[in-house]
């Protein structure tokens, strides 16, 4: 039966079997072979193997997509954008201060907390950027994987593709030329066993052929399989590109703006705490020479000033002579009053001693004159 596949022309298919290699063509070959109408199960075996192959390698691939899980990188952009946005531009302008106290103080804690701030900001940012780098790698480890999945694949399109090639020469086999001489044979001996024979090729061709389709639609999953692989290898190499963006240059730039902002911050408020200094002594000299000018003309006008004021003295002279006069009007009254009591008081003496011989002469009896 091989001498006979060979010679036959019709017996392979010029599309697929130019597309083999003469080892595959003679693999095909030694498959056609095994497609035996007298084993039942030969059809129903045939190249079952390679299909399970491709099963377990699709369920593979599907298995290691389900698992490869790029929320985590996701997540962690994110928060990277997140860190990065907690960069507030205005607080790098320096705040307005206008005394002396301020400028040391609240502008050296404003500059403090900043610094702090961005010195926190930048370790979170270094954190996420270690772990996009992890997740780089392993990105990078998965596309080496699917490069071997791809080629697996390939050989298992290969394989597919030699058992459909034995099973297209089987049937061409059976159609020029085992179908054509059964039927010349059942048509002349009239026998219904060579008739039997006949629908019994007719069968196995029906089977092979369905057998065929089927080797073909599974050898089209492995080819729809090779550009979901590239598809996933490509979209894992943007992410890889894009979180090595973010850490080679995103990243470092970020660092770089907020050094320089940082350290004009601090200059300006350098400049800010020279002007402070500048306007406190020039307001300090300004109220000590108005405190001078003061404490001078007070000075002076008291220094001019006598000891006793001539209105002091003139009050006190003036009352003085008025105390000398009350103090005389007071004598006087006093001499006036006692002189008219004593007049006053004689009066009454002499009035007294009149009322009392008034007396001794009313208290003496009088002699009868008879």
């Amino acid at each position: 039966m091989t001498e006979e596949l060979v010679k036959t022309p019709e017996a392979t298919t010029p599309e697929l079997t130019d597309t083999l290699t003469s080892d595959e063509k003679a693999k095909a070959l030694q498959l056609a072979q095994t497609l035996d109408m007298s084993a039942a199960d030969s059809v129903l075996t045939y190249g079952s193997d390679a299909q399970k192959n491709l099963t377990d390698f699709s369920q593979g691939v599907l298995d290691r997509v389900q698992n490869q899980d790029v929320g985590p990188i996701g997540d962690a952009l994110t928060e990277l954008m997140g860190n990065l946005s907690e960069a507030n531009p205005n607080e790098l302008i320096p705040e307005k201060q206008g005394f002396f106290a301020r400028v040391f103080k609240r502008v050296q804690k404003s500059i403090y907390e900043v610094t702090a701030k961005y010195q926190k900001i930048g370790a979170q940012v270094d954190n996420v950027a270690a772990r996009l780098d992890r997740h780089k790698e392993t990105l990078l480890a998965d596309n080496k994987m699917l490069d071997g999945l791809f080629q697996q694949n390939l050989d298992f399109f290969k394989q597919l593709n030699v058992y459909i090639a034995g099973a297209e020469m089987k049937l061409s086999d059976v159609r020029n030329r085992e179908l054509p001489a059964a039927r010349e044979v059942a048509q002349a001996s009239g026998d219904q066993l060579d008739a039997q024979k006949v629908q019994d090729l007719v069968q196995f061709e029906q089977r092979l052929e369905k057998r065929s389709n089927d080797l073909k639609l599974t050898r089209q999953v492995a080819l729809q399989q090779a550009p979901q692989i590239r598809l996933i290898q490509s979209t894992n190499q943007v992410l890889a590109e894009k979180i090595q963006s973010s850490i080679s240059t995103a990243i470092p730039l970020w660092k770089n703006q907020v050094a320089i902002a940082l350290t004009l911050l601090k200059q300006k408020n350098a400049v800010a705490a020279q002007r402070a200094v500048a306007d406190t002594t020039n307001q300090l000299l300004q109220a000590n020479s108005e405190m001078l000018k003061q404490s001078a003309v007070e000075t002076a006008k008291e220094n001019e000033r006598g000891v006793i004021d001539i209105e002091t003295l003139q009050n006190t002279q003036a009352n003085l002579i008025e105390t000398i006069e009350e103090t005389m009007q007071i004598q006087r009254d006093g001499r006036q009053k006692r002189a008219d009591a004593e007049v006053k008081m004689q009066e009454m003496e002499t009035e007294l001693k009149q009322k009392l011989l008034a007396m001794a002469d009313e208290s003496v009896p009088r002699k009868n004159v008879n």
